[in-house]
């Protein structure tokens, strides 16, 4: 059945051509026994040309909806000039007005509705019932109007509910396109706005070995044993600048201009004190607790850890409501850096967090998930049970290969 459906939606003219040829048989048969009944000799080849005419107009209205009005017109004006009465075959002119009304354009609407109005006036003029008075003949002809201002309507709300559909679906569709545009530009954003803090990060592991560097070849003669010392935090930094380096691959900076001025240490997991202070001087509870043993982190890991806790606290305070708390658990690990952020609030909806920063700056945890990939970790964030936002990130010390 969904294949026969399928195939009768795909060739709207085979289905309009059998409901004509339907029509046109029993519009034959009301001919023949119509010509009979009155003995009006000579009225069949009229009757049963109209006939055909007119079932021509069912079976092409949706391919030629106006040419279709126009040919039922001319046939009707026939009709009347003619004194061809008419048959089952002027159904058409119920169908042509629907069609018209529904998908032609607006000129042919209006003319059909016009026609429509007065085809059962004209029709009771030329045509009168002799058996009944002129009230009645006037309520004959409002009676028969009636089922075309019917059809008119109906074919008209039909244009309308296919334009509302058509400007939904063209609305869908933009804000879809919109909306990927956004999370393009959003996440070509917090990239680059990544990539600057990272480069900061790496200038000033290169100026520290600069500095380690001229000191070592100051003192390599009347101090040895500081100019080793010098020598081997020049490789423990030149590494870890690499290391920087290669997570700074692959993120594309276009149209960023540097700023000019000396380069400064980013955040990094040692000031998470501090922003929890500066919170908790907001009015914002803050549970902090620091587990494992605390040891010197890649500038990556310290300032994207940094990142998430204030972006996580952020929130809190923004989304959480007055009476919200939040906690806040560093964990060492042997081989990474864990983070739990979690707070009581009322929380914002979870789309909120993906599209927009709390800060106004970042993008959500579209900027998290972006920082915490940058350093090879996982984040998983989501609402809490019974309420409020959780936040976990796995930082690892070595970078994913």
């Amino acid at each position: 059945m969904q294949r026969l459906y399928d195939f009768l939606r795909r060739h709207p003219t085979w289905v309009d051509t059998f409901w004509a040829v339907a029509l046109l048989g029993v519009s034959g048969l009301s001919v023949v026994n119509l010509d009979g009944v009155q003995g009006h000799h000579g009225t069949i080849p009229l009757g049963m040309a109209v006939s055909v005419v007119l079932c021509v107009v069912v079976a092409l209205r949706r391919r030629l909806p106006e040419p279709m009005l126009l040919v039922a017109l001319a046939t009707g004006l026939v009709q009347v000039v003619l004194d061809v009465e008419t048959t089952v075959a002027d159904f058409a002119m119920l169908v042509i007005t629907y069609t018209v009304a529904a998908v032609g354009a607006r000129w042919a609407s209006r003319l059909a509705l016009a026609a429509s109005l007065c085809a059962a006036a004209v029709a009771q003029i030329r045509w009168p019932d002799q058996h009944s008075s002129f009230a009645g003949q006037i309520a004959i002809a409002v009676f028969q109007t009636v089922p075309f201002a019917l059809a008119w309507v109906l074919g008209d709300s039909m244009r309308t509910r296919r334009a509302y559909f058509a400007q939904l679906e063209e609305r869908a569709a933009r804000l879809e396109k919109e909306r990927e545009a956004q999370a393009k530009v959003a996440v070509a954003a917090e990239r680059a706005r990544i990539a600057r803090e990272l480069h900061d990060v790496v200038a000033h592991n290169v100026s520290v070995m600069v500095v380690q560097a001229d000191g070592a070849a100051y003192v390599m003669d009347a101090a040895p044993d500081q100019a080793k010392k010098a020598l081997e935090t020049i490789s423990s930094t030149g590494r870890q600048a690499l290391a920087e380096m290669r997570r700074l691959l692959g993120v594309l900076r276009t149209g960023e201009h540097q700023e000019t001025g000396e380069y400064v240490p980013q955040p990094d997991v040692e000031q998470i004190d501090d922003l929890v202070e500066k919170c908790r001087s907001s009015g914002l509870p803050v549970d902090f607790k620091v587990e494992g043993t605390p040891r010197p982190l890649p500038s990556g890991v310290e300032l994207t850890a940094y990142r998430i806790v204030q972006e996580a606290l952020t929130n809190t305070r923004k989304h959480g409501g007055p009476n919200a708390g939040a906690s806040v658990r560093l964990v060492y690990f042997d081989d990474g850096l864990g983070l739990l952020v979690e707070d009581d609030g009322k929380g914002a909806p979870h789309e909120l967090y993906e599209e927009g920063g709390a800060d106004g700056q970042g993008h959500g945890l579209i900027g998290m998930r972006e920082r915490v990939g940058m350093v090879g970790g996982t984040l998983d964030a989501g609402p809490r049970p019974g309420g409020g936002f959780r936040i976990s990130a796995l930082l690892p010390l070595k970078p994913a290969h």
